[in-house]
């Protein structure tokens, strides 16, 4: 009974230490004005996602007027080339960027934060050996990079896509979570729990991995602009997935199917501009927010 009542209190003690922080990390957050406006974009997109079907008025896969109209009251941002409803094809492509930004950010951050923490504190010829297959990884191309795993795996999945984005993003985070598990493995707290017999796993668990977390968290933030950035790109360049209608996607069906001089000679802005303007926008919000994320971990960022 005793050994369960200690464990018990530890448990509900790490558990107020967590409520603790998180509290203490949304005081700081709600003084950042530029991180509340990053994440009331974010939010306004996810729930935009979420919500997909009952806010799009139209099919996004179906036809539902004659091609390339411009805006009405009807069809808010036209019709594509082939009369299907733009609006409801960037609301949907809402749904398709954020899932592969924030998967590929997850893996990426996952692989990063394995091979950083098994190098740096392992060390030695492991290290080694770690290290300079992330150098290899780290100065290939990335977007040629990309495009050959695209068409080595086979373009037309959005899982291949993922799955690319995150075999080429983790290297930075990788060094990043070295570097800082370097510098933790060597603090007086954890060479006492080597002294009294600690294994390398609850090391690892208990005092490498919770002080890196923030580092690890700020990154990914970083990583999901960065894979939504690339999949834009590769998407605009044939490469996504043309059973799902991703931002980028928009894109290129408006620059292979006439979206450039459909009106009278002249570009279909309606068809153009609202996907380039949601990924900036996307983008921002993610910079924003990342930029907060290390303000709060570096106090020395903060403005005075």
């Amino acid at each position: 009974m005793t050994e369960q009542k200690i464990m018990t209190s530890r448990t509900r003690m790490r558990i107020n230490q967590f409520i603790n922080g998180v509290k203490g990390f949304a005081s700081i957050y709600r003084t950042s004005k530029p991180g509340l406006l990053g994440l009331a974009i974010l939010l306004f997109f996810i729930l935009t996602a979420v919500f997909a079907p009952y806010i799009s008025p139209y099919n996004p896969y179906t036809r539902v007027d004659r091609p390339l109209r411009p805006p009405s009251s009807s069809y808010l941002l036209g019709t594509n080339d082939i009369g299907q409803d733009i609006f409801s094809e960037l609301i949907y492509g809402t749904r398709v960027s954020l899932t592969i930004g924030f998967a590929a950010a997850l893996f990426t951050v996952v692989i990063g934060t394995l091979v950083g923490v098994v190098a740096g504190f392992i060390g030695g010829s492991v290290d080694e050996v770690l290290m300079r297959f992330t150098d290899v990884i780290m100065i290939l191309p990335n977007i040629p990079l990309l495009i050959l795993l695209m068409i080595i795996f086979g373009k037309a999945s959005f899982f291949i896509m993922i799955l690319s984005l995150s075999i080429t993003g983790w290297t930075g985070t990788a060094r990043m979570v070295r570097s800082s598990t370097l510098s933790i493995k060597e603090r007086t707290y954890v060479e006492a729990s080597k002294a009294i017999g600690a294994g390398e796993g609850h090391i690892i668990l208990k005092h490498i991995l919770p002080n890196v977390s923030p580092l690890i968290m700020a990154t990914m933030i970083y990583q999901v602009a960065g894979a939504m950035m690339s999949e834009a790109g590769l998407a605009f360049l044939g490469f996504g997935d043309p059973g799902h209608k991703s931002w980028g996607m928009v894109l290129h069906y408006a620059q292979t199917s006439g979206g450039w001089y459909a009106n009278q000679g002249y570009p279909a802005w309606w068809w153009i501009i609202p996907p380039g303007v949601l990924i900036a926008l996307t983008v921002a919000s993610l910079v924003l927010i990342g930029q907060t994320f290390e303000e709060i971990i570096n106090p020395r960022l903060r403005r005075r």
